[in-house]
């Protein structure tokens, strides 16, 4: 960007030559013109040598003005001056054409003079962009041609009186024009420094919110790591007894609660910063929303609510879309229509019409028989961080952002989320949208949507992951055994050999809680050196690699081992980070990770990435030996 003191040299010279350069094809237009209408006037002899000169005046100013268009925008004190000659001889010679109509025209041919002087006098105040320099030697020989009426009107016989009153006019009109042209000059100057500042903020504004947006993810992934540990940590206090349960749960209900809030705040980033995108992929709809439904039932019931649901069975089943953020927008509308409904029934509506060319006009509405909104409520409703009354976060807690984010998803997907409500009557939230028909040959594998952990199907090159259950349904006699079937017969006497590379102590003892008591032996690297010489000292099954480190991230260190030729060259590399942006999967998958487990660890999250490339070697393997 050009600083504000550049601009201004630029506005007070260059602008101004630019400006007369791009304006010479106007004056030879206008010469011609002008010299079609004074040949009957002053012959063609004078008027043809009129031209020849004001046209060599012309090829010289365009010989001096090159340097000036191609150059830099300081110019030397040599150029200024050559460039206030030619504009000076420029408007001298167009405007010496009035003495020949006072001199071979009388009177009729000076009314036509005077008209001449004064309309390139206001081109010549147009002409000179910001620079009072260039205007002033525009008007110098214009001026002097039009003082000299007074003196062709008293030479033409006219009385004293008439010749007075010209010479009035003359002044004044040059006055007028000479306090417009610095009004002019002013005005521009006014307006590029006013343009300049209006950029400098915007780019300071830019770098403010991605010095933000930086500083946000950096404290997200920061936050994950003592949320990961108090999730594990809250799986392995479950307990036989009552007491210990229902402390476990609360740990992890808590933990659960954090990280909703963080990633609702990480995606109001997102989407501020123009970075939130949404994918166009095949998928099931009608799984979707009995698995939506499925989550939300229990909820239902503990509050003693009625859950409905209306047209399912004709909704479409084979759709392309971003099912991870439909469900997201489901899920949050749901929760706020529980959230706020304390007796009744809350309904789930949904309607399918054919879209023509190869589509489907889908229509959602989530009813609730709860307290309803007031107009005020409803025009704050969306705003960010604004639960629209007083009380409602200390009663119901959230931060005000999950309406915010769904509306501008489903934004992003061209389509509108809307609400209507009456206080006392209940609230609708309706959501339309225009989906293009999947393709029914495409074998649709259900994601696990534990509340947007695992992303990491993107980076699965063959074998798609076994669903895991979410860690609040999670009991702990159901956690999944860790097996493969090409581990060889003696394998029950070898236990799997991990490496979890990670900067942060937390994180290290969270994956070790977790998967040490499944029988994995561990070895620890606090950064990508250490993991780098741990990967020379011994042969491991699976790496689980940090991102985000100090000295040598966890994608150089992959790209290294990778590149090395080692014993664990070809060993799967496990992402795990709080980076989930598509093009942060893209560049673990490039830097040959081979998986992706996002932060905060939970052990349904640990576990199936484990299980999941434990799968995908056995299926190597048996298809290497086959």
């Amino acid at each position: 960007m050009k600083s504000t003191a550049v601009d201004t040299a630029e506005s007070s010279w260059t602008a101004a030559v630019r400006q007369r350069s791009s304006a010479a094809v106007q004056r030879l237009v206008a010469s011609a013109a002008v010299a079609l209408i004074v040949i009957p006037m002053i012959g063609v002899r004078l008027t043809v040598g009129w031209i020849v000169l004001y046209l060599a005046v012309q090829a010289m100013e365009m010989v001096v003005y090159r340097p000036i268009l191609k150059g830099p925008y300081e110019l030397s004190a040599g150029r200024k001056l050559a460039t206030l000659a030619v504009v000076a001889v420029n408007s001298a010679v167009f405007s010496s054409l009035s003495l020949l109509l006072w001199w071979i025209g009388g009177a009729f041919g000076g009314v036509c003079a005077v008209l001449l002087l004064t309309s390139v006098m206001l081109t010549a105040i147009v002409n000179a962009t910001r620079c009072q320099s260039v205007m002033i030697a525009g008007l110098v020989p214009q001026v002097g041609f039009l003082l000299a009426t007074p003196f062709f009107v008293y030479a033409l016989g006219a009385s004293g009186p008439l010749v007075m009153s010209a010479a009035a006019a003359v002044v004044l009109f040059t006055f007028y024009v000479a306090i417009t042209g610095q009004r002019m000059i002013e005005t521009s100057v006014t307006v590029v420094r006013a343009h300049a500042l209006a950029e400098e903020s915007r780019l300071r504004a830019e770098r403010n919110l991605a010095d933000h947006t930086t500083f946000l993810a950096a404290i997200g992934h920061d936050l994950r790591t003592p949320i990961g540990a108090i999730l594990a940590g809250a799986a392995e206090l479950r307990e036989p007894d009552a007491q210990s349960r229902a402390s476990a749960n609360l740990i992890t209900d808590a933990g659960l609660m954090m990280k909703a809030l963080l990633d609702d705040l990480l995606d109001h980033t997102r989407i501020g910063a123009g970075r939130m995108t949404v994918e166009a992929k095949d998928f099931d709809l009608r799984q979707m929303l009995a698995q939506t439904l499925m989550l939300w039932r229990g909820v239902a019931d503990a509050k003693g609510l009625k859950l409905r649901v209306e047209g399912a069975s004709a909704m479409p089943r084979h759709v392309k879309g971003d099912v991870m953020r439909i469900r997201q927008v489901l899920n949050n509308l749901m929760s706020n229509a529980m959230k706020f409904t304390e007796e009744g029934q809350i309904t789930l509506r949904v309607q399918a019409w054919p879209e023509e060319p190869s589509g489907y006009a889908l229509l959602f509405e989530i009813a609730d028989t709860g307290s309803g909104m007031t107009a005020d409520q409803l025009a704050r409703l969306f705003t960010p961080f604004d639960q629209t009354a007083d009380g409602v976060t200390a009663r119901y807690g959230g931060s005000g952002l999950g309406l915010a984010i769904s509306r501008n998803l489903i934004d992003l997907m061209g389509g509108r989320l809307t609400v209507r409500s009456t206080p006392g009557q209940g609230s609708r939230f309706t959501v339309s949208l225009i989906l293009p028909r999947g393709d029914e040959a495409v074998q649709i594998v259900d994601a696990v949507d534990e509340s947007r952990l695992d992303i990491a199907r993107s980076l699965a090159p063959s074998v798609a992951p076994t669903p895991q259950p979410s860690p609040v349904a999670a009991a702990p006699e159901a956690e999944p055994v860790v097996a493969t079937p090409a581990v060889a017969e003696d394998a029950e006497d070898q236990p799997l050999r991990l490496l979890v590379v990670d900067d942060h102590d937390i994180n290290r003892r969270a994956v070790q809680l977790i998967l040490q008591p499944l029988g994995c032996e561990i070895t620890t690297a606090a950064d990508g050196k250490i993991a780098l010489e741990r990967c020379q000292e011994a042969v491991f099954d699976v790496i689980f690699m940090d991102v985000r480190m100090p000295e040598l991230d966890g994608r150089e260190t992959t790209r290294r081992l990778r590149a090395g030729g080692g014993p664990n060259a070809a060993t799967p590399v496990v992402a795990v980070t709080a980076d989930t942006a598509p093009e942060d999967v893209a560049a673990c998958q490039a830097a040959g990770m081979a998986y992706f487990v996002s932060k905060p660890l939970t052990p349904p999250a640990l576990i199936g990435a484990l299980q999941h490339v434990l799968d995908d070697t056995a299926a190597q393997a048996a298809t290497e030996a086959a």
